[in-house]
């Protein structure tokens, strides 16, 4: 897989991700702390014509520097329902319903990592995967966050109501997300850019969550909603998740 970006880059070499090559544009500036960075972490460093790094990248927006990795590793679901539990505390995870653009579902990693999401989780079909694109759009954060593929996003959400999590979903028509408590073990459930939350996985939820607008078009992008209910889940929690 190809990273792409300087940001994605950087984040990839100080996360500890296994790159490969780093590529790196002839004449492209400030690149010497990358260098150095993959220097010591061991990586091939090539410099090369910037039509060959255009090649590598694709639709991405390379800035001059792009790195060879392995392909993405996904974490087991398992592992991040027992995220906490040696620790005693309350695990926090997401779970994305049909989230097709690459660009929303790097913007909701983004948020996850910012916010101390314990795991994502998303399904295999109906979804996009961890891909270059998503690692770019995320400013690396992709590298930072365990994301979970499954075959099916409802038998998650009744796997983790079995281990005891509340599991909310966000939906216009559910109650103020105020009323919610995700002090506890909790997953939140976030829907697809058309259709939202399909009915099945929104009736197996312990409650819809609502959030409060007073716009003329009273419509969030999904990536901005998850942001707004994550960040409620840490207020709740005293600041931290």
């Amino acid at each position: 897989m190809i990273i792409a970006g300087r940001n994605a880059v950087k984040e990839a070499l100080s996360g500890g991700a296994k790159l490969e090559t780093l590529y790196v544009a002839k004449g492209a500036h400030d690149t010497g702390k990358l260098v150095a960075l993959a220097k010591e972490n061991g990586v091939e460093i090539r410099f090369e014509d910037r039509n060959v790094l255009d090649k590598l990248a694709g639709d991405v927006k390379h800035q001059g520097v792009a790195a060879k990795t392995s392909e993405y590793v996904y974490a087991d679901l398992d592992d991040l329902v027992s995220i906490g539990a040696a620790e005693g505390a309350a695990p926090f995870l997401l779970l994305l319903d049909g989230i097709e653009d690459p660009h929303n579902l790097g913007s909701i990693l983004r948020v996850a990592e910012c916010a101390g999401v314990d795991g994502v989780v998303i399904p295999m079909r109906r979804s996009a995967s961890v891909n270059a694109t998503v690692i770019k759009v995320s400013a690396g954060a992709a590298l930072h966050v365990k994301v979970a593929r499954v075959g099916n996003i409802n038998d998650a959400v009744r796997k983790l109501k079995d281990a005891f999590f509340n599991v909310y979903c966000a939906d216009m028509d559910g109650q103020p997300m105020y009323s919610a408590d995700m002090r506890g073990a909790t997953a939140l459930v976030i829907g697809g850019e058309g259709g939202g939350v399909g009915a099945l996985t929104a009736k197996l939820c312990d409650k819809k969550l609502s959030i409060p607008q007073f716009g003329k078009v009273n419509s969030l992008n999904a990536s901005v909603a998850c942001g707004i209910v994550c960040y409620e889940a840490v207020r709740q929690r005293g600041g931290a998740l």
